[in-house]
């Protein structure tokens, strides 16, 4: 596409589209692509492929991106100096986390969200036979990366991602120069890697809202506006377990730790509001420094534990996660089995690692999660169409999450600075 004009400039109609904010951007593709498939649903079936090409481009993207981040996340932690704060972040987040998808899956099994909606496409989902543990283990252990990787198993590629990280942090921090250098060397390879791929991704989201509006037209025009209430019941599921998580989780922390509620939250609302309008973790990182302070967290623990869980903390997504499965598992007919919920509770845990702070990136990893139950990733263009709803309560979460993560390791660990 010729995005100048006859005079060489940028074409000010695309200019306005390639700047204009994502999360409106995809809210409008789908709502015009609603409005269209209710109104003129007998005349919209050419624009299928358009929404087909956005699955391909997502499915395409989703392992290389989940990897790389993953990796880059391990690297950038120096192992010796996390220590006792670093430990217990990492337990809070693991915790936090699992209680998330905990109670997403359960509100979702409950409300039952998607009942009444039927896929877009003839898909026939046969339901995936459920592995034992022993089964479990061993696919954790590759024997092969690169089977790994062609076949997408996401828990033996995720494993490689932790071990490839923590080998090269513990290369960039030993005493020896030469792997110090090689520990350099590769981290700088893999940060062009991960740049890179993050540079389609932008191509991708630029994409997405042309092939979430032709999947929204789909969609409508075959089901109407059952399609659309089906849609605001996972939307109200998602908002509910956020209150829950909110009020029982975090506040439960707090109290259990001896923080007052309500000053918290209200010390800390310039960090999750500014979160909330901007969906982006690491966008809102300076705020959430400045409001953690401002709620009786040190500078130290603030400076350390903040952009550690911008990194690794994103209980929002881990919801949407276990509410996605059922979600999926509903419009399927799929019967999900009690193993299959756990392995739901590891992954949405696993998949919280490296991803809290990138846009969108609930869209990749679902599309991998999806893949890997046998899933039709139509799913991710439905849930799309209300990421914006989801998104922006999601990144809140995050980051009270993290906060509220910096004041009860804050309560428990002496009080020092970090190399």
């Amino acid at each position: 596409m010729n995005n100048k004009d006859t005079n060489g400039r940028v074409n000010p109609i695309w200019n306005k589209y390639k700047n204009t904010p994502f999360v409106a951007k995809i809210t409008i593709g789908f709502i015009a692509g609603t409005l269209l498939g209710i109104f003129f649903n007998e005349y919209t079936t050419f624009l299928e492929p358009f929404g087909t090409l956005l699955l391909n481009l997502l499915s395409l993207i989703a392992i290389p991106v989940i990897f790389l981040t993953v990796v880059m996340a391990v690297n950038q932690m120096n192992l010796a100096q996390l220590g006792k704060m670093g430990g217990k972040l990492i337990l809070y987040y693991a915790v936090t986390t699992a209680a998330a998808v905990l109670i997403g899956l359960t509100l979702a099994m409950w409300i039952k969200p998607g009942n009444n909606l039927t896929l877009p496409t003839d898909a026939v989902v046969e339901p995936p036979v459920t592995p034992g543990f022993s089964e479990v283990l061993l696919q954790i252990v590759p024997k092969n990366i690169f089977a790994a990787f062609t076949a997408g198993d996401l828990m033996a590629i995720l494993f490689v991602a932790v071990i490839i990280g923590m080998a090269m942090s513990s290369m960039k921090f030993s005493k020896d120069t030469k792997l110090v250098e090689m520990g350099d060397l590769l981290d700088r390879f893999f940060s062009a890697l991960n740049t890179m791929f993050y540079k389609i991704l932008d191509g991708v989201l630029l994409y997405a809202p042309i092939g979430i509006f032709a999947i929204s037209v789909t969609a409508f025009g075959q089901q109407g506006l059952e399609t659309f209430l089906g849609l605001l019941s996972f939307v109200g599921v998602f908002y509910l377990g956020i209150l829950i998580l909110w009020l029982f989780v975090y506040s439960g922390f707090l109290k259990l730790f001896g923080n007052p509620v309500l000053p918290f939250y209200r010390n800390t609302k310039d960090a999750y509001t500014t979160a909330f309008f901007t969906s982006s973790s690491i966008a809102s990182l300076p705020i959430a420094i400045e409001s953690a302070k401002k709620a009786g967290v040190s500078e130290n623990t603030a400076n350390f534990a903040l952009p550690l869980g911008a990194v690794f903390n994103s209980d929002g997504g881990a919801l949407r996660m276990g509410i996605s499965i059922v979600f999926a598992a509903n419009i399927t007919n799929l019967n999900l089995s009690v193993g299959d919920l756990i392995t739901v509770i590891a992954i949405g845990t696993l998949l919280s690692i490296g991803t809290a702070g990138v846009p969108a990136a609930g869209l990749v990893t679902l599309s991998a999660v999806l893949t890997m139950f046998g899933l039709p990733l139509e799913i991710v263009a439905l849930i799309a169409g209300v990421d914006a709803l989801i998104g922006m309560a999601g990144t809140a979460s995050n980051v009270m999450g993290d906060i509220v993560g910096a004041a009860v390791v804050d309560k428990k660990t002496p009080r020092k600075k970090f190399a």
